[in-house]
């Protein structure tokens, strides 16, 4: 394998003591069991650390930052921060599906671009970064890339109520969503999703699920509407 380490690092502000650990974190099941002969590990442990990591900084975070706000808010709050499509928005700000090793089969239906394999490698990294640097190393990854912008995460994880509530706030204003295209093979498909005010489309948006595909389009929508403000 050839990992940019230096280029990698250099998107996360972090250069990794042990290079296994950070090979270790991008290593998807699928590459994993094809190259069982070279010992190569697979980042589901390092994903089930970093999981743990990312739940306590972010609690910690909104504990010591949303002082008024309540145990039940701030656990909705936390759970649109770290779900797997605000993940992976995270992920594209240092391209870490660029650096994802998958096997042929996932590279070859686009599966390193999915937002469950790079999500997935996002906590993983978390993990990585907090055994080779411990607890303060992992807090500035985290604050820098997951908990940052929390408006307009707030703003995707809820854009389907959010933008129903403003259509609602005008009189008869007409929104529905549709699904103009499938493609993949049936055990990974890919939606897009069309959202449409009064006839006319606003926003598009693609997911793995026709739910998230239109959550995405929402979103779109969302700033859309925002830009003609």
């Amino acid at each position: 394998m050839n990992l940019d380490y230096q280029l990698l690092e250099q998107k996360i502000h972090y250069e990794f003591k042990s290079k296994e650990l950070l090979i270790n974190a991008l290593t998807h099941t699928s590459y994993a069991n094809e190259h069982k002969h070279s010992g190569m590990k697979d980042n589901e442990r390092l994903e089930f650390l970093g999981d743990a990591v990312l739940e306590l900084i972010s609690s910690e975070f909104l504990y010591l930052t949303m002082e008024d706000m309540s145990e039940g808010d701030m656990s909705k709050l936390r759970a649109g921060l770290v779900c797997e499509p605000t993940l992976a928005l995270d992920a594209k700000e240092i391209s870490l599906s660029d650096f994802i090793y998958v096997g042929n089969g996932e590279e070859n239906s686009g599966g390193r671009y999915r937002d469950s394999i790079v999500s997935d490698a996002l906590e993983s990294l978390i993990g990585a970064i907090f055994l080779d640097g411990g607890i303060n190393a992992a807090k500035d990854f985290v604050y820098r890339f997951v908990l940052n912008d929390i408006e307009t995460k707030k703003m995707f994880h809820d854009s389907k109520t959010i933008l129903q509530e403003r259509v609602n706030s005008v009189k008869n204003r007409n929104l529905s969503y549709k699904i103009i295209g499938e493609s993949g093979p049936e055990h990974a498909k890919t939606f897009e999703a069309a959202v449409l005010l009064d006839g006319q489309v606003v926003g598009t948006g693609s997911g793995r699920n026709k739910k998230e595909a239109e959550q995405k389009a929402a979103f779109c929508a969302l700033k859309t509407l925002d830009k003609r403000k």
